[in-house]
């Protein structure tokens, strides 16, 4: 879609930056540690830094690399993290339909698989333009750009141009055929006081079982210029990503068919004789496997900030941004035929997303106050549609048109407004700081039923005062205590999953009375640093009240609409502890410990019949779960390996049903030079992910989670990729 600069946000940032009078300075440079635990923070943080991201996989989502930090739980059934239909990140027994995610303050939603507000980092740029990623477990500043985070907050910031020219490439070579190629080139400082980098990536790899492809190109570009005191900073990405889907499974399933079982892709036959109910092998149902599955995902994600600087003690931050979507995802269903009489059709759930939005954020230091206050605006048009095309053996990877029925079809529009003030207060000589605030949220859907039955209508969530306090107190220069308090709320969710996924009868029963989810969250706890040490104690305490459950009425997969309840409360309670160890001159040695324990409070009635599930465990939050890893860097050669625990987790509301604990190891290991035949900082990495080759089950409730499975048969789990090499050469000219 085209954007017409004189009505966008973008233009008055562009506007406000040739009027802004003065000269800043660059950013700090990144941070050169693995992990800082957010000292002087008054909440629960952690950054990860550029040094830990690039000691990962190429092409390794983020989020990934966040699974070593305390309260996190992170899976995939791919070796990147990147397949986001198995993708499932989670802190604290919040999961990530309940977070909030933003690049360079720019919101991305929640991320979630079927696009509503937002998009996945893995799209929003290539992960070796991250600079930096900071979680937040419990709750993120109060002016964090975002009405999902119930639980925790992820921002992440892309590196800023070098000031000396450049150009940077690398190569990755791997299992299952796979390729990555990234060039990024860096202009340098130019005399005009300007900088900028451009950055190409290429990815192909092939399905680890079964047949497919799971491809994707990127564009990245980011400029900053200086003017004066201020500086304005502008971004452009685009990504086209393509990936065909493993089959979900169920332990069942997995017992029988076993763990590396796919869809009958390329095996076209196969495929239309189960159809007609002809079975081969050790298959017996309809659901055991279907031809084919696949996720096509095309964005544009461009944004604008001004840093005015004015004197030393204000500052006003303005971004402008805009986010465009178009996206499908695949089925080839056996419950629908085509218009030839093959029993078997493609059935799509289509998306687009077109977002336009502006935040401002003012700071103004007052004596031993920091005065912080903002907004946040943005408008949204997403349009839902279920379209039914004939079938084929050729390849459909791509974006399908003139359908032969049409399902259903939404359009949802969405106005978010946000605003927010607090004041950071310095007292006894520096060593206690007093943070209170608080923000008022207001988010309003309209959606529009074009084709079918689904539910039309209007919905609001807003809360008028949401607070934040907290406090940080420094015992000496190397330990310190936090506390915090907040107040957040979960925005209602338009699209294929939310409240109006409902019938118009089932939406006009439950509308009048569901309310928007909440969440009251403390934090409590210690840091600490000496020469050898540093690390983080905390212990937290979240109430959860008006958790919305869609109860289904059909199996997930084939996409009956639900209905929305009310099903009260969850209380989290749990212990997080980090350290890192500088055990001698080259070696270091990170532990990660999370003590989680996450119930429901409340049985609710599911039509008529109560279900009773006060006191069970909150589906796919383990309750324990360990990381240790061990690092070893000189001047040429570096490595690290690292092992992670996982507690059982339950994808059973009635805890009847779970997948196993287990362990997982990964390894990377290398060698670098600064300069060699003329390529600087040149490298060549090994990566082994799964190092044992350990068969467990990643991804649960890739279906939804259910009531109870006493028999192991619901299709919703994904099993975790088996061991898988990969090396990466790079350097710099």
């Amino acid at each position: 879609m085209a954007i017409q600069f004189r009505r966008s946000p973008l233009y008055l940032i562009l506007l406000q930056a040739f009027a802004a009078p003065a000269f800043a300075e660059d950013a700090p440079a990144e941070v050169v540690s693995v992990v800082i635990f957010g000292q002087g923070n008054t909440r629960q943080v952690q950054d990860v830094s550029k040094k830990d991201l690039a000691l990962a996989l190429p092409g390794t989502s983020p989020l990934k690399t966040l699974d070593k930090l305390p309260g996190v739980s992170f899976q995939s059934a791919d070796p990147f993290g990147a397949y986001e239909w198995s993708t499932r990140f989670s802190a604290r027994g919040f999961n990530q339909s309940q977070m909030g995610f933003t690049l360079d303050n720019v919101p991305l939603g929640d991320m979630s698989y079927g696009n509503n507000n937002g998009l996945h980092i893995s799209r929003a740029i290539s992960s070796e333009n991250i600079g930096r990623v900071t979680l937040s477990q419990g709750a993120g500043a109060v002016g964090t750009a975002s009405t999902s985070n119930l639980g925790g907050t992820v921002q992440f910031f892309s590196s800023a141009p070098t000031d000396e020219f450049g150009v940077t490439g690398a190569q990755t070579f791997g299992s299952n055929k796979t390729y990555r190629t990234f060039a990024r080139v860096d202009t340098g400082l130019l005399s005009s006081g300007t900088k900028a980098y451009l950055s190409a990536t290429r990815q192909r790899a092939e399905k680890w079982k079964g047949t497919g492809s799971q491809n994707q190109d990127m564009f990245n570009s980011k400029v900053v210029q200086k003017l004066g005191n201020s500086k304005l900073t502008a971004f452009f990405n685009y990504s086209d990503r393509t990936e065909v889907d493993y089959q979900d499974l169920s332990i069942e399933m997995a017992n029988r068919l076993g763990y590396d079982w796919d869809n009958y892709a390329p095996d076209w036959q196969r495929a239309v004789n189960a159809a007609k109910g002809i079975y081969t092998g050790k298959v017996n149902s309809l659901d055991d496997a279907y031809y084919q599955g696949s996720g096509l995902r095309k964005d544009s994600l461009l944004g604008a900030t001004l840093d005015n600087r004015f004197g030393e003690d204000v500052s006003l931050k303005t971004t402008a941004y805009h986010h465009s979507n178009q996206g499908q995802g695949h089925w080839y269903t056996p419950y629908s035929s085509s218009s030839n009489g093959l029993p078997i059709a493609i059935r799509t759930t289509e998306y687009s997303i077109s977002r336009n939005g502006v935040i401002a954020d003012l700071t103004a230091e007052l004596g031993q106050h920091t005065l912080n206050a903002g907004f946040w605006a943005e408008s949204s048009l997403h349009t839902l549609t279920r379209n039914f095309y004939d079938a084929t053996p050729l390849d459909t990877n791509y974006f399908l048109s003139n359908p032969n029925k049409t399902g259903f079809k939404q359009n949802f529009t969405t106005t978010t407004t946000q605003f927010y003030a607090q004041d950071t207060i310095s007292l006894l000589a520096d060593k206690l700081k007093l943070n209170v605030g608080f923000k008022s949220p207001n988010v309003k859907i309209n959606a529009v039923t074009i084709v079918g039955t689904r539910a039309a209508g209007d919905l609001t969530a807003s809360k008028n005062f949401l607070p934040q306090l907290g406090l940080n107190y420094a015992l000496s220069k190397s330990d310190e205590l936090f506390l915090s308090f907040s107040q957040n709320m979960r925005a209602y969710q338009p699209g294929v999953n939310g409240p109006f996924s409902q019938t118009q009868t089932a939406f006009s029963l439950s509308s009048a009375s569901i309310k928007p989810e909440t969440s009251k969250t403390v934090d409590v706890g210690y840091r600490f640093k000496t020469d050898n040490l540093v690390g983080s104690v905390a212990a937290y305490f979240t109430r959860f009240d008006d958790r919305l459950m869609a109860v289904a009425t059909c199996a997930g997969i084939v996409g009956c609409p639900s209905t929305f309840v009310n099903v009260g409360q969850v209380e989290t309670k749990g212990i997080e502890t980090a350290a890192m160890w500088t055990l001698a001159k080259d070696w270091s040695l990170f532990n990660s410990l999370t003590y989680n324990d996450s119930k429901y409070k409340s049985n609710y009635m599911d039509g008529t019949t109560l279900v009773a599930i006060a006191g069970k465990q909150v589906v796919d939050s383990p309750k324990l779960m360990f990381k240790t890893e061990l690092s070893y860097e000189t001047p040429q050669w570096f490595g690290r390996v690292g092992a992670k625990y996982t507690d059982k987790r339950f994808y059973t509301y009635t805890n009847d049903a779970s997948v196993p604990a287990y362990w997982v190891m990964n390894l990377s290991t290398g060698y670098k030079q600064k300069n060699l035949a003329g390529i600087k900082d040149f490298s060549v990495q090994f990566n082994v992910e799964n190092l044992f080759n350990k068969q467990y089950f990643s991804t649960i409730g890739s279906n939804g989670f259910q009531t109870s499975d006493p028999t192991g048969t619901a299709q919703t789990l994904l099993t975790g990729a088996p061991r898988q090499f990969f090396v990466t050469f790079s350097g710099k000219i």
